[in-house]
């Protein structure tokens, strides 16, 4: 009997074009005679329009974008709808980037309806989400990391040259300004100076309510894939090799200028370090299912967590399954790998007492 997998893709985040993408890529990924493929668009408006089942790949994300379907309410996902029956669904695949679907919403949306799921669950994808928090969970945990700060709108607003004061003396020049709730380098600028640094929180803030600055080192970027649940595993490392000053948004989705070394030349002192961090923070977030663990290593071979993703992309362009491809596990084991562990997690979930 084939598994009943609804894809859930789109969001009201300004990373809904990636979600497309990835969703576009995990269909063209699924085995047909182990899966049928039911889509449910999310439009940036924040309606949830269920489409047709799919039968074939398809070859442009506009046919994703349902604007005729069945328009439903998230809560027809409930298990009011026996999973045996024809209309529902045996597992839930959220291809969800950044807020409204990444940050826990749609996870705390399914944990209540009791629906299983791939992925992490509200606590890590909330964290995940928040680079802020997710950093603060790591300096408790002892996760090297660079120096960072962060404010919120309304501070800078109240006084932005005292916020500015504070960049440049606790964290200095070269520096990074980042949303605290997006991923994909979406409003990330570099800046080397008071007036780049002036225009990238305007850039930053229109994105978010609360920034996060880091400090800037020269070091190369290596990432690491990080699967399972309980007992989580890594795939080889990977380097990001950018063409430009730093690995932007249009470098990641739009034309690849970029080069993508997997598996990446490290020493295995280096890499098996890098494990421990890895798994380190996967379990300071308690996450499950998967994560792409972003590294800094300068070069005197010191090791800076930089940050997890909670839903890494999987375009034709991302490293997260490019890196298990090279690990031995192909995309379409892949898939299947992390259908197993939502449903491994969710049968967990289901031997908590709720009643004295």
């Amino acid at each position: 009997m084939k598994t009943k997998l609804c894809l859930l893709y789109g969001g009201k985040s300004a990373e809904h074009n990636v979600s497309l993408q990835t969703a576009k890529a995990v269909i063209s990924a699924l085995d047909l005679n182990k899966y049928e493929i039911h889509p449910i668009f999310i439009s940036m408006e924040g309606r949830w329009i269920k489409g047709p089942q799919l039968d074939a790949p398809v070859e442009d994300v506009k046919a994703l974008q349902f604007q005729d379907g069945e328009e439903m309410a998230p809560n027809a996902l409930s298990t009011s709808i026996a999973p045996s029956d024809s209309e529902g669904y045996d597992m839930i695949f959220p291809l969800l980037h950044g807020p409204n679907g990444e940050d826990g919403t749609v996870q705390g949306m399914l944990e209540l309806l009791n629906l299983p799921y791939v992925g992490n669950g509200v606590l890590a994808s909330s964290a995940g989400m928040d680079k802020v928090i997710m950093k603060n969970l790591f300096a408790q945990a002892g996760i090297p990391q660079v120096n960072y700060t962060w404010f919120i709108r309304s501070t800078w607003q109240g006084n932005p040259e005292a916020a500015y004061k504070q960049v440049e003396e606790e964290i200095s020049y070269p520096c990074f300004v980042k949303p605290a709730n997006l991923g994909s380098s979406v409003g990330i600028s570099k800046c080397t100076s008071r007036e780049e640094l002036k225009a990238a929180f305007s850039e930053a803030f229109q994105f978010d309510r609360k920034i996060i600055i880091e400090e800037g080192v020269k070091a190369r970027e290596i990432e690491l894939g990080v699967m399972g649940n309980d007992q989580p595993e890594c795939s080889v490392a990977g380097e990001i090799v950018p063409k430009k000053d730093f690995y932007d948004y249009k470098a990641k989705y739009e034309d690849g200028d970029t080069a993508l070394i997997i598996p990446a030349e490290v020493e295995g002192s280096i890499y098996n370090e890098m494990k421990k961090i890895a798994i380190d923070s996967y379990k300071a977030l308690d996450c499950s299912g998967l994560v792409r663990a972003d590294f800094f290593l300068t070069e005197d071979g010191q090791i800076y967590m930089n940050e997890v993703n909670t839903m890494p992309g999987f375009t034709p362009f991302s490293m997260f399954p490019l890196l298990w491809k090279h690990t031995g596990v192909d995309y379409p084991t892949l898939i299947g790998k992390l259908v197993e562990l939502g449903l491994e997690r969710y049968q967990e979930k289901q031997t908590i007492k709720h009643t004295m």
